[in-house]
Formats: C-alpha cells, structure tokens, sequence
C-alpha cells in the first residue's frame, strides 16, 4: 500500500511517542481493519513494558497515494477491538 503521513499523523506520532516502523509494520500485517465510509482503520496489538494497547490507524483510503490522517495507542483494547485478545 502507498501512503502519505498528514502533518497531524507525524505529530501525534511524536507525542505519543509511536514510531514509524510500528505504523508501517500494522499497515502491512494488521491484527484488524474496520472500515468507516473512505476511512479504514488499521489496527495493531503491541506490548509496552508489560502492558498490552491498541495501535489505531486512520487512513482516507480515498485518496492516492492514501493518506495517514491519525494514530493513537489506547489501552481500551475491548472497546475498539473485535478480534481474540
């Protein structure tokens, strides 16, 4: 897939201190991908010091090359993921 990352998404990369490889590596292989009219969200179960979050993806896959809009971690795993944690 070819993307662009929005000056937001790089933003809230930094202060969330999610780097790029983890964003690449879920676009790539995602756990799960939810789809809201030309948003798809991807989404990516990591461990961070023990502790188990969700990596969301926001892509406007609308646009080409498609465009990262944002990213967050969350540790509310069951309350956007629909698969086996």
């Amino acid at each position: 897939m070819e993307f662009i990352f929005s000056t937001h998404a790089r933003e809230q990369m930094h202060e969330r201190k999610i780097i790029q490889q983890i964003i690449i590596q879920i676009i790539n292989q995602p756990d799960e991908i939810v789809t809201q009219s030309d948003l798809q969200v991807f989404q990516g179960l990591i461990k961070e010091n023990g502790k188990s979050y969700l990596i969301r993806i926001f892509v406007n896959v609308a646009l080409h090359p498609n465009l990262i809009i944002t990213v967050y971690k969350t540790s509310k795993i069951s309350k956007y993921y629909e698969g086996e944690i």
